[in-house]
Order: C-alpha cells, then structure tokens, then sequence
C-alpha cells in the first residue's frame, strides 16, 4: 500500500475518481469520509484522519482532493510530511460562486492556498481551474486586513499541473435508439474530433432550424449526409419520407409526427448549476406551445432551491423523468434517450455530466464561459440565456436538426484508457521536481 488515498467528500466526481485509482493503480489503500457536510468536512476532516490512518512504513505518496486541509494534516502527523503528496483540484474556493460576496468565507480558500505550499505537486482537472485559481490568489489575500503575504502564485505555480478527470465511459450500444446507433456506425475515425474546424457552425444549424418547413427543407441543412439505409426513421420530413421504400409508406399516407425533442438537465440540484435559468427558459418554450420532454437528473444535497419544486409542477406536462437516478445504468439510458444535453452553470471546473451525455449522443449547450470553451467547440457555446432559448426553439420545432448531427467532441480524450498512464506516472513515488 505504498499509495495513500484520502478523501474528504467521497461522492460525486471525488468517488468517481478514488474508485478509478483504487481499481486501476496497484498498491492502494484508501480512507474517505462521506459526502456530507462539506463546510464542516473543509473544516476538520484533517484531524479525523490522524486518527483513522495508521502509521505505517510502506507509505510513499499522498494523494488527497482540496477540500482537505493537507498543511493540518501533516502538521498533525508528520510521518506524512515526507511523503509524495499530491493535491488534487476537483474545484478552487477562490473563484466559487456565492450568493452574497459578503457570504464566502476566507477560511475554505485559505486552507486551499496553504495546502498548495505543503504539497509536492498540484494538479488541476481543467486548465481554467488553474489558471482561476492562480490568477486569484493576490486579490483573495487582500481581504485581509493587514500583514498580506506576497509572491504566493509564485511559490505555488511551478508545482501546478493540468490533468485532466479520467471518465470510465460504459458501452452503452445496448442503450442506443436506432438513429444514434446509425450516426456511431457511420462516423469515420475522425468524425469524433473536436476540432473547431470540423465542426459545423451552430448559428448554421439555428438558423436552418428557423427556416425549414416541410415544404421546403434547407437546400444543404448542416447535419451528417446519411445514406438511404442510415436514414432516421424518426424526425423525418416529408422528402426524408418519400425516399423510404414503399413497403414502409402508402402514397397517400401522412409522415409520421417526428417525437418530442427530448431535453436532459443532469447536474447537482444546486444554485451554482442556475437551475433558475433552466427552468425559466423551458416555461418560455412551454408557453409558446412548443413540443419537448424533460428529464431533469442528478443528486440532491441537503438544500435542495424551491424553483425544482415549482417547475415541477409547472412542467408537469413536459416531464419524462425527474429526480437523482441510483441506477447508473439507468441515468445511462435516460442520456441514451435524450436529444439535447444543457448546462446553464455559473460554476464548472470541469464538467463529467456533460461529457457522459455527449458521450450517449445528446448535442450539448453549454455557456460560452468557464471550463466549457476548453472542452466544446464554439457552435455548441452560447452567450445569453436568450441565445439558449432561441437554439433550443429550433430545435424543437425541428429535432431532426440534432437527431442527424453527429458531435464533434473527441470524449475519448477524456478517458482513462488516454489519461490512465498519466495518472500511474504522478502516483510513482519520487521527487516533485521529476513528476511535475
């Protein structure tokens, strides 16, 4: 057990990722706390684990997410202290969102910045992660009062590294309605790539979206040419209908009525994530009368905002599924169903929802801020929750729009079949100066 694993909030992508490690990266042993409370955990999790470690000699490496104080607890137990430690950022409080300016506390993100001067090596899940946190250090510091430390970017810069979150993406062929299954069987290697250039402008497919009618669809609409044979049986127009075999349509029969754009919201149900924005955006597409489907997922913590228990009601028509699924093949299959996958956060370091839905096929729109720049090409970016709802109007007056078109965002460069060697590397004992 020459890797030392210690989590403070094992849940969420902070389980995901010790789970990983402990299953991929030989000579493990673990010790969590469960995700709860997490202020109270930011506060005293370092002195629950001097007592629930044992000493033990074959320790070479430390790794530990932020939330713990790692300078209190190897200040606690320095047998620790000359370990391999590594800090790992799944988040930074320098930049968190608050309510109220006047609601952050000093103390989570000065535990962080502490933390970062102990460890040996800091590593980020996303470059705006560290950069933010970087960047904000001086400013943070100058709340104090008096007696303002200097040059701290500096001692904890060269210590920083970005790698990003590995994601153990499950087959979920099984899950896949026919027209995604058909898209996946027609990409070519590089269909996958998340190069700016390969990817078709959105405001192309907006705009398509705002002018095609069954009469007279776009002469060139901006989604993946299919042959005759890959051709969705749903979200067809009615040229798409006419070129099915007979066998399957009577001259004088009526296309079938494409289903109702299926849109999934998978993130915390907290206010950082804006459900506020979501949820106002779909009452304005219910109230113009357009045709969509909800699935609103993710966990829940102890204060859940009241507008999940408004819209749920407002939006009771609209809903196909609501609420934290256990089942991961279950939330799976939700992400398999759905069509359009949203993020309206106003916080994100990295975004593990968002990439699992990309990857079960949902087009994604996210804000053109954040992390999301660094991970999703501009045309799936929008700027104002207007520019949100006008991009999802179209698409539900047209879901074929999405239901054709094939992402380009290279996921794979997010698992850990890229990342995992990377991550064995950093937890090889040895020098910092060697693994940084």
């Amino acid at each position: 057990m020459s890797v030392l694993l210690v989590e403070a909030f094992y849940g969420g992508s902070h389980k995901q990722l010790v789970d990983l490690l402990q299953e991929r990266v030989d000579d493990c042993v673990t010790y969590t706390l469960p995700a709860k409370k997490w202020h109270w955990r930011a506060r005293t999790a370092a002195l629950y684990f001097m007592q629930a470690i044992p000493a033990s000699p074959s320790y070479r490496v430390l790794f530990a997410s932020s939330v713990l104080n790692l300078a209190e607890l190897v200040a606690l137990r320095p047998d620790l202290a000359s370990l391999k430690k590594i800090l790992y950022f799944h988040e930074n409080q320098l930049i968190y969102p608050v309510r109220k300016s006047q609601e952050r506390d000093f103390q989570y993100g000065y535990n962080q910045i502490l933390s970062c001067l102990v460890a040996d090596v800091v590593v980020f899940n996303s470059a705006f992660n560290m950069h933010s946190f970087l960047s904000s250090i001086s400013t943070f510091m100058k709340t104090m009062p008096d007696h303002r430390p200097k040059g701290l970017e500096q001692l904890i810069g060269p210590k920083c590294r970005v790698l990003h979150f590995p994601i153990q993406f499950a087959d979920v062929t099984r899950f896949l309605p026919e027209h995604k299954l058909l898209l996946r069987q027609s990409q070519t290697p590089h269909s996958s790539s998340s190069s700016s250039e390969d990817s078709p402008d959105l405001s192309e497919i907006t705009k398509a979206s705002s002018t095609a009618s069954a009469r007279e669809p776009p002469n060139e609409p901006p989604v993946k040419k299919q042959s005759k044979a890959q051709e969705p049986q749903q979200g067809a127009n009615v040229e798409d209908t006419e070129r099915q075999p007979a066998s399957r349509q009577c001259a004088d029969q009526e296309p079938e009525k494409p289903r109702p754009l299926h849109i999934v919201w998978p993130h915390r149900w907290e206010h950082d994530k804006d459900p506020q924005l979501f949820f106002q955006t779909l009452l304005k597409l219910s109230e113009q009368e357009l045709n969509f489907e909800v699935s609103v997922l993710g966990e829940t913590f102890t204060d859940v905002p009241d507008i999940f228990a408004e819209a749920k009601e407002q939006l009771v028509s609209h809903i196909r599924h609501w609420g934290f699924m256990p089942s991961k093949e279950d939330y799976l299959r939700v992400l398999c169903q759905a069509d359009v996958v949203v993020s309206t956060a106003k916080h994100e370091f990295f975004g593990v929802a968002m990439l699992e839905a990309v990857h079960c096929g949902c087009y994604p729109l996210c804000p053109k801020a954040l992390v999301y720049p660094e991970i999703f090409p501009g045309s799936y970016l929008y700027s104002t929750p207007e520019q949100l709802c006008k991009r999802l109007r179209g698409f539900c007056k047209h879901p074929q729009l999405v239901r054709q078109h094939v992402v380009q965002v290279n996921t794979g460069a997010f698992s850990w079949d890229a990342l995992g060697e990377e991550y064995r590397s950093l937890l090889t004992a040895g020098s910092s100066s060697s693994s940084s």
